[in-house]
């Protein structure tokens, strides 16, 4: 929503500015800048600090848009105004630029290995307070965003399983409780924890570092006896072994990675004289 995203913007400056950008002493006046790319990748971040014209005296013309592949030297908007508020908005501008394109640029990577032929999945795995930001980046990289949190499906991980005599018990349970819409995941780590989840009817089933062949006998009797039963693969989920996953049958795969290994993308800010 816009008015989060303003919030999100006006708390990135405070944090920057602090009592005061000691720059407006020594600077006046109205200035024009550019951003300009210095590495090739998946642009995102607009989405935010398009907003930055409601809080600062700026003016941004966007030649680029979340979602566009940027190549080196690709210029992504031009900036006019107060030179204090752009030389106070400078580094905000670029950090958000330059996070939300390293993840959207991983994401990407995730993407194009799997040839769109499952579903690419992030995690809760963020930094604090940075999770609809970070998620918002990864969805522009083309993955399909997990649990936005704890509220919004019920995952029954190792944890909770071990407070419950057997999955069994825990869904009967969670049945019995949580919200009529509300679907279940269960986290499983063996073939047989698999098989008691889908005879309980949850939604989804997570295959949780499972091998090639457990994860292949989860499908076959998925397909045979719960064919509404999603599956999903998770657990060091890299760049390097995702693509082993693609003919195995399931629906998604899931990995922490996209987000938490991602890098930031190079960008800078010139002024024109």
């Amino acid at each position: 929503m816009k008015f989060k995203k303003i919030e999100f913007l006006k708390e990135a400056l405070r944090e920057d500015i602090g009592r005061g950008d000691l720059a407006r002493f020594i600077v006046s006046g109205r200035s024009i800048a550019f951003i300009r790319a210095k590495q090739a990748g998946v642009l995102a971040g607009i989405e935010y600090i398009k907003y930055i014209n409601e809080i600062a005296d700026l003016e941004i013309t966007f030649l680029k848009q979340d979602g566009d592949e940027i190549q080196v030297g690709d210029i992504i908007c031009e900036i006019k105004g107060d030179s204090k508020d752009l030389l106070s908005c400078e580094r905000t501008i670029l950090d958000i630029l330059q996070h939300a394109s390293g993840i959207a640029t991983n994401a990407k990577k995730f993407v194009n290995l799997t040839q769109n032929k499952i579903k690419i999945l992030d995690t809760r795995k963020t930094r604090p307070l940075l999770r609809e930001f970070e998620k918002y980046s990864a969805k522009v990289g083309g993955v399909t965003n997990h649990r936005l949190g704890l509220d919004d499906c019920l995952m029954l991980k190792d944890t909770h399983l071990a407070l419950f005599e057997n999955i069994t018990e825990a869904v009967k349970i969670a049945r019995e409780n949580i919200p009529f819409t509300t679907k279940i995941e269960v986290e499983c780590e063996t073939y047989d924890m698999a098989i008691e989840a889908m005879e309980c009817g949850v939604e989804i089933i997570m295959c949780d570092n499972m091998n090639d062949d457990e994860i292949k006998k989860v499908v076959e009797y998925r397909n045979k006896n719960a064919t509404q039963t999603l599956i999903e693969a998770s657990g060091n989920i890299t760049l390097e072994t995702i693509e082993k996953y693609i003919d195995l049958g399931i629906d998604a795969v899931s990995s922490g990675s996209i987000i938490h290994q991602a890098t930031f993308l190079d960008f800078s800010m010139k002024m024109k004289g």
